[in-house]
């Protein structure tokens, strides 16, 4: 099997396994409880947060353990604009974000009185800074753009997000699930007012996320039943998962940059074997701004849906985009957004490359494709002919 879809999830790193067997065998107590098992648990979620603290700049108490993405997310998007609303309750969030921030903005707008402005992309799935500047207004509380794409890998220009944000007065929040590990992440210095991470990206546990939540800002518990993470996220820490997302997090930084810049001579040689094989593929991003292990690409006048069954079939994993649809193939929101039409959102498919891609697996994908395209395009031909004569 070759493995191209870590943007989807990674595979468990050996340190965070380590990290995580003594709380799934020895230190098994309830980090609340204030027995000595309970201590020693609790000291394993401590010792994570100041970790995790240490890698991304910021105050230990400014970090919220939660379940995952989704839910850091969600906790960001609803509980900041709750908390917020006496001042003002216009919202604003790119077209391409992932459907856990779209949804929660759209729930606030439909249900709860928000206004919500969508900032539009350009065709290479980046946001015009003056578009910010021009949705901004003294209502505004709220900005999330997240710093780069799921399904496309395309970098925003964050810092000028952030100033705009900085002067007039706007929270931003980006969620970062698919940048850490690949971008250089300084929480403290970032301007941020929130962001979100899940562990299973950086090729920590599944089931364990995080949410940064800048010193001072108030926020609204989403879930109820208990006083933990400071009142802002009840319920019983997984601590096994938080140990392994910190031992994760450190893994996964300590040959960051080396490592992106190996994954991004690999993806582009496997874009170099799509294109000789199939001259009409079209890459979907801001090549210039965009994650080095992402590559997305549409083969005009196939579905996605068909190319990743051939595919599988030849043992290479791949996807449409988003990995959050429940398996479903549909027709990108993300390249729709930047005005693909839908036959080409609809024929896309999504490379991503990761630690333990190698040279040899991207030559081998890269003659499966030509394969698996030649044979499809074959198949259809041999379709049309027979139809035409019937």
């Amino acid at each position: 099997m070759i493995y191209l879809d870590y943007n989807a999830t990674s595979p468990l790193c050996e340190p965070a396994r380590a990290a995580m067997q003594p709380f799934l065998e020895r230190h098994y107590g309830n980090p609340s409880s204030v027995h000595a098992a309970g201590r020693e648990a609790r000291a394993g979620v401590d010792d994570a947060r100041d970790q995790l603290a240490g890698l991304l700049g910021t105050k230990p108490h400014e970090l919220v353990f939660t379940s995952g993405g989704t839910e850091s997310n969600n906790l960001a998007v609803l509980g900041l604009a709750r908390a917020h609303a006496e001042r003002g309750r216009h919202l604003i969030c790119a077209t391409t974000e992932h459907h856990a921030v779209l949804q929660a903005v759209e729930h606030l707008g439909t249900r709860e009185g928000f206004e919500v402005t969508f900032l539009p992309v350009n065709e290479l799935g980046r946001v015009d800074p003056d578009d910010l500047q021009r949705a901004i207004r003294e209502d505004t509380t709220l900005v999330s753009i997240m710093t780069a794409n799921n399904e496309t890998g395309v970098l925003q220009p964050m810092e000028e997000l952030v100033d705009l944000c900085r002067q007039r007065g706007a929270l931003l929040h980006s969620d970062m699930v698919q940048s850490f590990g690949k971008l250089e992440t300084d929480l403290g210095e970032s301007g941020l007012a929130g962001a979100s991470f899940a562990a299973h990206k950086f090729h920590g546990p599944k089931g364990a996320g995080l949410l940064y939540l800048r010193a001072g800002l108030p926020i609204e518990a989403i879930q109820f039943g208990g006083a933990h993470e400071n009142q802002r996220r009840p319920g019983t820490e997984n601590v096994p998962a938080i140990a392994g997302m910190a031992a994760a997090a450190e893994w996964t930084l300590r040959d960051r940059a080396r490592e992106q810049g190996r994954q991004g001579e690999l993806r582009d040689r496997l874009w170099k074997r799509i294109h000789e094989s199939f001259p009409s593929a079209t890459q979907n991003a801001d090549t210039a701004h965009r994650l080095a292990n992402t590559l997305n690409v549409s083969f005009a006048g196939f579905s996605s849906e068909t190319i990743l069954m051939a595919l599988d079939l030849e043992g290479v994993c791949a996807s449409s985009g988003s990995a959050c649809m429940v398996g479903s193939v549909v027709a990108s929101h993300v390249l729709l957004a930047m005005g693909l039409p839908a036959s080409l959102a609809s024929s896309a498919v999504r490379f991503s490359l990761g630690h333990e891609t190698t040279g040899e697996e991207i030559e081998r994908a890269g003659e499966i494709v030509a394969r698996v395209m030649s044979r499809i395009g074959s198949a259809r031909s041999n379709a049309a002919t027979e139809a035409y004569a019937a």
